[in-house]
């Protein structure tokens, strides 16, 4: 029970004897100094960095935690990890990289609490993640100026929106991925899922107002408080200035990118709502563009998942890297 509770705890989590130890034991850590900053990144190639020539960096969404969590009980080792990705799908050719939160290490025990440091919260903002992004990137394609063929971005949840901001400061990307995230404003969701429930007849039209008016009334709070780190809403690790950071709409970034673009919502996400991913090919329509290539995946969750009617439940997030994967070979 004490192991179930703990994986349970995990945004995307995986467990496994040996694979995921071997994968953990396969990444490399670097950092990017700077005078007011270090940004620690690290890389998975199957071989070696110097036989790969496309660079795939990986943005995770707000889980505040770090990548890699391990824990013995009873003589075995189980590993958990943020990471949804099977790296026996990446090519041999890739040079995987992720880039820690702020603040967390790489790796932590997950029978141990680790407080959530107070530097995560004051760099909680898509600035600050965007900057983050970049400066890995450049000190990447700097050290391997003739190398990298390919360099690729892609962005779960909150890591889709920093794909999106990325993609308006950074011309070296190739090929952009944006996975489970809307085209409006974050806060439009909130209202926008009240509203299905109550056209599914789940709640009441005066419950629904009720619930919309206090919503709208915590989104004055936030923006009142812009840089507050010590207020939280929806997530006990959701700070104002997180929220406030994040309401900026990323259509407006990504309409900015002119290099191939692959996005993906699932039809079922419950924490972005469908309606705010099709403003995405809507704009592009609207906009003559046509550098954006638009898959949603029929009863698919957040993550890429489903809930069967036998109360199991399916993963699929495979099935979409491996469509992106595809979709990076062709482009």
């Amino acid at each position: 029970m004490k192991l179930l509770t703990l994986l349970l705890s995990l945004c995307i989590c995986s467990t496994s004897f040996s694979q995921r130890t071997k994968d953990l034991k396969t990444f490399k850590h670097y950092s990017v100094v700077t005078n007011k900053d270090t940004i620690n990144y690290h890389t998975y190639a199957k071989k070696d960095i110097e036989s790969t020539n496309v660079l795939l960096l990986y943005i995770q969404g707000s889980k505040a935690m770090s990548l890699y969590q391990t824990m013995k009980e009873n003589g075995k080792t189980y590993v958990g990890t943020t990471l949804p990705l099977d790296f026996n799908l990446l090519p041999d050719n890739y040079l995987f990289v992720v880039i820690s939160k702020k603040g967390f290490p790489f790796l932590t025990k997950m029978d141990e609490e680790f407080p959530v440091p107070k530097s995560y919260y004051e760099n909680q903002t898509l600035a600050y993640r965007t900057h983050q992004a970049n400066q890995v990137i450049n000190s990447i394609t700097k050290k391997y100026p003739n190398q990298l063929k390919k360099v690729i971005a892609l962005g779960h949840s909150e890591g889709s929106d920093v794909v999106a901001k990325l993609g308006t400061i950074n011309n070296g990307i190739t090929h952009f991925g944006y996975l489970s995230g809307g085209g409006n404003t974050q806060f439009i969701d909130f209202i926008t899922f009240t509203r299905n429930k109550l056209a599914k007849g789940l709640i009441s039209e005066k419950e629904a107002q009720r619930e919309i008016s206090s919503i709208l009334e915590d989104f004055k709070k936030i923006m009142a408080n812009p840089n507050a780190t010590d207020k939280y809403w929806a997530g006990k690790n959701n700070s104002y200035k997180r929220w406030s950071s994040f309401s900026e709409p990323p259509i407006d970034n990504l309409l900015k990118i002119s290099k191939p673009l692959f996005v993906a919502i699932g039809t079922k996400d419950q924490a972005v709502a469908p309606e705010s991913a099709y403003l995405i090919p809507i704009e592009f329509i609207r906009k003559q563009k046509n550098n954006l290539t638009f898959k949603s995946y029929p009863g698919l969750d957040h993550g890429f998942g489903k809930e069967l009617e036998n109360g199991k439940y399916e993963k699929h997030w495979n099935t979409v890297f491996k469509d992106f994967l595809n979709w990076v070979k062709k482009i």
